[in-house]
């Protein structure tokens, strides 16, 4: 009887599919530019990259200057949005793949803030309209243990928990981008996640501080803030139920 010779075949990996992508980038200096200007960069991607993943890759072979912030990659940070394809999005959330490739993907900084550099915005007045609105619990008791909260107490509010501050749902809000004392709907968000919560004591407060002319009444009910949260909360929504409780005086 005979034994068949299995042949040693060396473990060759599977070519992974590339493709090419036009991404053109606006950039700004303000050492050396008066305006800002587009850029066009050809990077060889993946299938799983995203946006991210090909601005690291001009970074770090093509132009060392290209400037952007980034932290965890992961969605949860909030630090890389920006416009892309005329959309408010997180560039570590967008697949290249989901674009039209057929075209250039455009990357901006997002509107509303003052630029800095390239895809880089001063984010100081987003941050103070969301500590005008104080975003933590008030609560002048002091319980012998927890402050017991009920699950259906808990869901009043949850949505807006999931608020990552990256500023995408603010900035793509017109009044914001007209109006720069808007407090904008990142901060109505967090101020509704208090205000909704049965162990805060400080809903009046927030409530007399949104029913201002820069305030809730400001918005105009574009969705435009809905559509541009990585978060997926119904921010619009949410202003919606901040208006109501200011004609009640109460949440």
């Amino acid at each position: 009887m005979s034994t068949a010779v299995l042949e040693n075949k060396p473990n060759i990996p599977a070519e992974v599919p590339t493709f090419t992508a036009t991404m053109m980038i606006r950039r700004f200096d303000p050492e050396k530019d008066a305006e800002p200007y587009w850029q066009d960069f050809d990077v060889v991607m993946q299938g799983t990259d995203r946006v991210l993943d090909a601005l690291h890759k001009i970074k770090w072979e093509q132009d060392q200057t290209l400037t952007f912030r980034r932290s965890c990659a992961h969605g949860v940070c909030g630090s890389d949005a920006m416009r892309i394809n005329g959309r408010n999005r997180l560039a570590c959330k967008t697949l290249l793949k989901d674009l039209d490739l057929t075209k250039p993907v455009y990357v901006e900084a997002i509107k509303g803030l003052p630029l800095e550099k390239d895809l880089i915005v001063n984010m100081d007045p987003f941050f103070d309209s969301f500590r005008e609105v104080q975003p933590f619990l008030i609560a002048s008791s002091k319980p012998e243990k927890e402050r017991i909260q009920s699950p259906v107490e808990r869901a009043r509010f949850d949505d807006t928990t999931k608020c990552i501050l990256c500023a995408a749902c603010t900035t793509s809000c017109p009044v914001f981008w007209t109006d720069g004392q808007y407090f904008g709907p990142a901060a109505i968000v967090n101020a509704h996640r208090f205000i909704f919560d049965s162990r805060d004591e400080g809903a009046s407060v927030r409530l007399d501080i949104l029913n201002d002319k820069e305030g809730v009444w400001r918005c105009r009910t574009t969705f435009n803030c809905t559509d541009a949260c990585p978060r997926g909360i119904q921010v619009t929504q949410a202003i919606a139920e901040v208006k109501a409780a200011v004609l009640r005086g109460k949440p």
